[in-house]
């Protein structure tokens, strides 16, 4: 059993390093954000859905069901595009640093959909946050449209993370994954034909560009997305929520292997990245620690 849950461990952490170079993809792809979103979301539902199809999974939802998937669809499509254009206008370690914002906005979303107060110790750990992002906006200012834009992207990201968090209750993970991709790519192939239209030259990509395309809808997004569904099976979630926040420290740290002088930062982002991180460590800590205290009073009263 240890080497069983040591395997999927190992997987885990090959998960999160493949999320991390998700960002490196981004940008190393030459083309734009949005059709490199365009690409990214067609290429990984197509392959989803030969995935289901070789499983055998039926895709019938009710008419509800695709109204939901059509929103978050253009919810993740939005979140990517926003993230990849922090990314072109800035750099990997900026965008990614402050996407981890993302559990400051959820603790504000959450309690709107799912009925509860707002807690004030997650708004006090918001505003630390908020802190560290200052620190780095202040000191790093030739970044601040890129800033901007992760910051977007790091709240359409929380919003689409608490609507899927009622949805899969309704509905299997790979229905969702494979509808949320499929209307994402409708919603921009809509966009792109009512505002600048498909032309020759929006396939013409060089052959690189194709390749990491294909690496990031095949393994950054189809198979990971399969890949950490499995592995939640046989890692508890406290183990997962550890393990997905080394997702930047991977991303900046392979930034500055390929990218070298481009990631270079000055001492005081490195200090808001730092505070930003442990935030989001401290923060998931505290929260497991509160769902294993719920477990236990649970277990208790049944027995009584």
């Amino acid at each position: 059993m240890q080497e069983n849950s040591f395997k999927h461990y190992l997987i885990l952490h090959f998960i999160v390093f493949i999320w991390g170079f998700t960002a490196i993809l981004g940008a190393l792809i030459s083309i734009e954000a949005i059709p490199l979103v365009w690409y990214r979301m067609l290429f990984a539902s197509i392959i989803i859905l030969l995935y289901l199809l070789f499983k055998k999974k039926h895709l019938t939802v009710d008419k509800r069901g695709l109204l939901k998937f059509i929103i978050t669809g253009v919810l993740i499509a939005l979140h990517w595009i926003f993230f990849f254009k922090a990314i072109k206008v800035s750099n990997v370690s900026v965008a990614l640093v402050t996407m981890s914002t993302g559990a400051f906005f959820t603790s504000l979303i959450e309690p709107l959909f799912f009925k509860r107060k707002i807690r004030l110790l997650e708004i006090v750990l918001g505003l630390v946050v908020i802190l560290g992002l200052y620190i780095i906006f202040n000191f790093e200012s030739q970044y601040k449209l890129g800033i901007i834009y992760a910051l977007i992207s790091s709240f359409l990201s929380a919003l689409f993370s608490v609507l899927n968090g009622l949805f899969v209750k309704q509905y299997s993970a790979n229905t969702l994954s494979f509808y949320q991709l499929f209307f994402g790519a409708l919603f921009i192939t809509i966009y792109i034909i009512v505002t600048t239209s498909f032309s020759i030259d929006f396939f013409n990509l060089q052959t690189l560009d194709w390749l990491y395309l294909f690496i990031l809808s095949s393994i950054c997004t189809a198979y990971a997305f399969i890949a950490s569904v499995k592995v939640m099976q046989y890692i508890s979630p406290y183990t997962v929520m550890l393990t997905v926040n080394l997702e930047p420290v991977y991303a900046i740290l392979l930034a500055l292997v390929i990218f070298g002088e481009k990631e270079k930062m000055n001492s005081e982002f490195y200090v808001g990245a730092f505070i930003i991180l442990f935030v989001v460590l401290f923060n998931g800590i505290l929260k497991n620690k509160a769902a294993i205290r719920q477990k236990i009073r649970a277990k208790t009263s049944r027995k009584k």
